[in-house]
């Protein structure tokens, strides 16, 4: 799958999704309700004011997948406290087949999730951070290591890729030696000829050499 790149696009048109507690306060007197709901109002406001596309206020639920997969945001943040972790659980699989940047934005001081956030695919772990004049930065940051990380990814993957399929080439030619007599030049041009006569990738063919020889033998 090739990674989704946000280089040049327009930070403002981001889509972005928030995922975050109910915002009604059920008991006025719950002093931790209140507070959590103040933080993410002006979280929202933030981002109405610094002129990015909230498109949805979603719980971390089994919805969330559905409801990401239908709404395809740009970027999730997570507003959470002391249920971050089981917020970010919700995120990270609803986000496992697409990946996205997520950004946290917590009061909780205790940072000993942090490398546990980061490792599951966090890209900004933001601790009282929600003045609306860091928020732009900060996510303009998680964007852009975002990015970073998705190239190294495909990078990494890419060279993985192609020593596998070295790899099948190689012993399918060793095989076309040893049954063929072939020299080693004389069974790569097999291989390649047979590939470009079909259409099909070399080492598909080498796989395919390697398979018929275990049927057969």
């Amino acid at each position: 799958m090739k990674a989704k790149s946000h280089k040049n696009q327009p930070q403002a048109a981001l889509r972005i999704v928030v995922v975050a507690p109910d915002l009604v306060v059920e008991d006025p007197s719950d002093d931790h309700a209140r507070n959590q709901a103040e933080r993410s109002r002006a979280l929202r406001i933030g981002l109405l004011e610094s002129g990015f596309n909230l498109i949805a206020t979603l719980p971390a639920d089994v919805f969330l997948a559905d409801r990401i997969h239908q709404l395809q945001p740009d970027l999730i943040i997570v507003d959470a406290e002391s249920e971050a972790r089981d917020a970010l659980e919700h995120v990270v699989f609803a986000t496992r087949d697409a990946r996205r940047p997520i950004v946290l934005f917590t009061d909780d001081n205790d940072t000993t999730h942090v490398r546990d956030a980061v490792a599951v695919g966090v890209s900004a772990y933001i601790v009282d951070g929600l003045s609306s004049t860091r928020i732009r930065p900060i996510l303009d940051v998680a964007m852009a290591r975002f990015d970073y990380e998705e190239r190294l990814r495909f990078e990494r993957d890419d060279a993985r890729s192609a020593l596998q399929e070295r790899t099948v080439v190689d012993r399918a030619k060793a095989l076309l030696m040893e049954r063929q007599g072939l020299s080693e030049k004389e069974a790569f041009t097999k291989l390649r000829k047979i590939a470009m006569d079909k259409g099909l990738k070399l080492s598909d063919i080498a796989q395919r050499t390697l398979d018929m020889a275990d049927l057969l033998s």
